[in-house]
């Protein structure tokens, strides 16, 4: 018998600024990360005003989590102290495992005109917060879209998505908490059903739109089961589903440093002043 997932709890989305005050929605908090677990942080850019995201993200440090950085729109460039640097353009992703620390810097590539993209943190286990910093990227032409036959889609940018015709697989890959990230694009009325790790966490991100339970700017988080079914409303929807293993491990974070002790934050904030994050 299978069990399909029922949505458990809903988060809204809330308007604040980061960086050199760029405008975006996010979703976090300390009350909900044992939900989101291994998510810890999601937040979308979305502006047509360049005022709104040209300030960009100035050089900062990262250390202990990942970051995923998937444009829809325009494009940011990526500088870090290791001497890496790329552009992840419309339809791009860029999938960043920062480790033992990376120093980088986020900017915007254009000065106005639309800019829409998302950027989520995904925790580390202990055994790999000192990993040393990597880097994947793909551009749109790398990462498959799956067309339904009522004009939806869905872009597989980690995890599978099976078909009648096969299974997909997004680019991204060894990765260590599995996970599964999915932009969708339903059709009005459309419905579809994803199998899941009834062991992993699954979150469902309503950007445009809405489904029969959420609407634009909404988180779900979901209750076990082994699969999600998902359906649109009469004006169809654009929505992120996440998954992917929890750590359950203890997470202490300040800033742009996400540990699993108070003594490990200690040493990555020395680090970083001393000029040493990698140490």
């Amino acid at each position: 018998m299978t069990t399909a997932r029922r949505l458990q709890r809903v988060i809204n989305a809330r308007n604040t600024s980061d960086g050199d005050g760029v405008k975006i929605r996010r979703i976090a908090g300390r009350d909900v990360l044992a939900q989101l677990d291994p998510f810890l942080l999601l937040d979308e850019m979305h502006s047509q005003d360049g005022a709104d995201y040209m300030g960009g993200f100035p050089s900062h440090p990262h250390r202990g989590f990942e970051t995923i950085t998937y444009m829809l729109d325009g494009a940011m460039r990526h500088r870090d102290h290791l001497g890496n640097e790329g552009v992840v353009s419309s339809g791009g992703i860029q999938w960043m495992t920062a480790g033992a620390g990376v120093i980088h810097s986020e900017m915007p590539e254009q000065t106005d005109g639309l800019l829409h993209g998302f950027q989520l943190w995904l925790n580390l286990p202990a055994s790999k917060k000192m990993t040393p910093a990597a880097y994947q990227e793909f551009d749109r032409t790398q990462i498959p879209v799956v067309k339904l036959e009522d004009d939806s889609r869905i872009t597989v940018i980690a995890g599978t998505v099976t078909t009648p015709n096969g299974t997909v697989t997004g680019p991204v890959a060894d990765i260590v908490t599995a996970p599964t990230y999915l932009d969708l694009q339903l059709a009005a009325g459309a419905q579809v059903q994803f199998p899941i790790d009834d062991t992993h966490t699954a979150l469902l991100l309503v950007y445009s739109g809405a489904t029969a339970e959420l609407t634009d700017g909404q988180l779900g988080i979901y209750s076990h089961g082994d699969h999600v079914v998902i359906e649109a409303s009469g004006s169809g929807a654009r929505a992120l589903l996440l998954a992917g293993s929890p750590l359950r491990e203890p997470i202490v974070q300040h800033g742009p440093f996400v540990m699993n002790t108070e003594a490990e934050i200690e040493q990555a904030i020395q680090d970083y002043s001393a000029g040493c994050l990698l140490a």
